[in-house]
């Protein structure tokens, strides 16, 4: 079989000798000898010569002699003539280089095929060459980074070593591969997504800002990564580089932190806990407890009411159960019974207050953290209330009446449950700052657009400074020292009318009551 040039067709040879001349580095050119002209140029000895037109090129190939073979010699068509020689271009620079011809006949004309390579130009370009391939490969295949090379279609091109240590992969097992094998399964589609909005719209950036990325090594074990993206373009297409980075030791130095810092959060909550028994044993001293809290306020308005607020509620409850407690074991005849009946009583309404206590922080707790949740449903108004009312009849004082009026419409869809806390806390307060014998007076009324809830006592009323401080947490009013409370109660009352768009409004003066009025607007379209 036969692989000569001579055997191709015409005019497929003249398309290989057309793309040898265009490809061949330095100046190719052919010039007729007989008159000079300029029959064939390449671009890289037009660029050399400085100037396109062929007039202008004549005359300067003609004034530095190429192509102008002396055919009176011993020159025969086929003999090519080789030696370094300068030439000037148009601007007068003068280059030096390797001059080659060769004399041609063609139709009884003489031709000359000549070029010119630029051998010191081309040696320093392949040096330079070689110096940034190495300076590449150094950066490429010793970084301590793993580094990739993907194309539009996601297919991996190169990838260098480091990364296929971290992946467990020898380089062909790769190459040719999609991206998405070296991503967990479960977000191969989201990723492909994300690919292609990418290669839309290519910038040097960060991967996957504010969220935790995974890989997967050839074996399927994940490992937390750090990915960057870059993206160039050339002949062959658009590519983007990832720059992937393992950073599994940083996220176990972090978790190392942030047990640490949660270490530290408990050392300070037991050195609270021991500041907290401190200003306890201190309240003995008038001067020592003044400094104390001044200080106290410096941390905080808040913890400063709340530690004084704790240590007072506490302890009268706990003083009044452990001397019943005491005095019961003392009373062990039937005769006793009466008296070990009253301390018991006295033990049980004490614990009742604690845990009241205690529900009142676990409420303000809750609504801090978001823990309460409104969930309306039907409910008749009257029953609900008078429920509400015969269940606080526990702590009403002597010849108390409570009197209970409802007008308008008898179903309300609102929370029952924060209905009940609003009504206890509010009903509670005006059993506890009104006198024996006084008349406590609660109010409803429903109409089509909003639900009123009015709550009246005829008690110790409360002045206009203390007023203004009204619904914040652990304030108390001036006249009420000697009356247990913990100042939480009206500040759920107005959470919670809150969290159901009530308005709450407050009259009072002092010794002679308090009106609580809540308005709740009705959202018709959301009635059940």
């Amino acid at each position: 079989m036969s692989l000569s040039i001579g055997d191709l067709d015409i005019n497929f040879q003249l398309s290989i000798f057309a793309a040898i001349l265009e490809r061949i580095p330095g100046l190719v050119a052919v010039r007729e000898l007989e008159n000079g002209r300029l029959i064939y140029i390449n671009d890289t000895g037009i660029k050399m010569l400085g100037t396109d037109d062929y007039p202008s090129l004549e005359l300067i190939m003609e004034q530095n002699k190429i192509g102008v073979i002396d055919t009176t010699g011993d020159t025969t068509p086929g003999d090519l003539i080789v030696k370094e020689r300068a030439y000037k271009n148009v601007k007068g620079e003068t280059f030096t280089g390797v001059y080659e011809e060769l004399f041609l006949k063609h139709n009884d004309r003489d031709y000359c095929f000549c070029r010119i390579t630029d051998i010191l130009s081309d040696r320093r370009h392949k040096q330079q060459l070689n110096k940034e391939l190495e300076r590449f490969g150094a950066l490429f295949d010793f970084a301590s980074i793993g580094i990739l090379v993907a194309n539009k279609q996601g297919e991996i091109v190169l990838i260098n070593d480091f990364a296929l240590q971290q992946f467990g992969y020898n380089r062909e097992m790769l190459l040719g591969k999609k991206v998405e094998i070296l991503i967990p399964q479960r977000v191969h589609q989201r990723h492909i997504g994300h690919r292609e909005r990418y290669n839309a719209d290519p910038q040097s950036r960060p991967m996957g800002i504010g969220l935790d990325l995974y890989a997967v090594r050839k074996d399927g074990t994940e490992f937390p990564v750090e990915i960057s993206l870059s993206h160039y373009s050339n002949e062959e297409g658009n590519f983007v580089i990832a720059y992937i980075s393992n950073i599994t030791e940083r996220k176990k130095a972090e978790e190392r932190v942030e047990k640490l810092y949660n270490e530290l959060e408990e050392m300070v909550e037991d050195r609270t806990m021991q500041l907290r028994k401190a200003l306890e044993e201190l309240e003995a001293s008038k001067e020592e407890l003044t400094i104390a809290l001044g200080k106290e306020k410096e941390l905080g308005d808040l913890k400063s009411r709340f530690v004084s607020m704790a240590s007072h509620e506490f302890r009268t409850p706990l003083s009044t159960i452990l001397s019943s407690a005491f005095l019961v074991k003392h009373y062990d005849t039937d005769q006793d019974q009466p008296i070990r009946n009253k301390h018991l009583q006295r033990i049980v309404n004490n614990v009742s207050l604690l845990t009241d206590t205690l529900n009142d922080f676990l409420s303000v707790g809750k609504i801090e953290e978001g823990k309460i949740q409104v969930r309306s449903a039907e409910f008749e108004i009257e029953e609900h209330f008078n429920t509400i009312i015969q269940e606080m009849q526990g702590i009403v004082k002597d010849n108390q009446i409570i009197k209970y009026k409802h007008t308008g419409e008898k179903n309300l869809v609102l929370d029952p449950s924060l209905i009940k806390h609003i009504v206890m806390n509010l009903l509670g307060n005006a059993i506890k700052f009104s006198k024996s014998g006084s008349l406590i007076e609660i109010e409803t009324h429903k109409k089509e657009d909003e639900f009123t809830l009015l709550v009246k006592d005829n008690g110790i009323g409360m002045s206009e400074e203390d007023q203004e401080h009204l619904f914040e947490r652990f304030y108390r009013g001036a006249n009420v020292s000697n009356i247990q409370g913990t100042g939480l109660g009206l500040h759920i009352v107005h959470r919670y009318s809150e969290m159901m768009n009530g308005n709450i409004l407050c009259t009072s003066e002092l010794n002679k009551g308090t009106t609580f009025t809540i308005i709740f607007p009705i959202d018709k379209e959301n009635v059940l």
